[in-house]
């Protein structure tokens, strides 16, 4: 099995997307591009679903590292993710 090129794949979302996401750099936009519920709610779950430890409330500190974890959850899936989104 191959890896998935991810950020060929989610360049190509972003392209044909009417909005402009910068998913690079923003889980919200990461989601949006992905179809998925972007609200304060559905990221707190992932955060917990995912074992993050710290506050919730911090949306801020709790966003960065929700991006940091779901691309290094894609890559130890098969994903290729570039080594500056890991």
């Amino acid at each position: 099995m191959s890896n998935v090129d991810v950020e060929a794949v989610l360049s190509k979302l972003a392209a044909e997307s009417k909005e402009k996401l910068d998913w690079r750099r923003s889980i919200v936009d990461l989601m949006k591009l992905l179809k998925l519920d972007s609200s304060f709610s559905a990221r707190k779950e992932l955060a917990k679903e995912l074992g993050y430890s710290g506050d919730t409330n911090d949306s801020a500190s709790m966003n960065i590292w929700l991006h940091k974890q779901v691309m290094v959850k894609l890559a130890a899936n098969g994903g290729k993710v570039p080594a500056d989104l890991q």
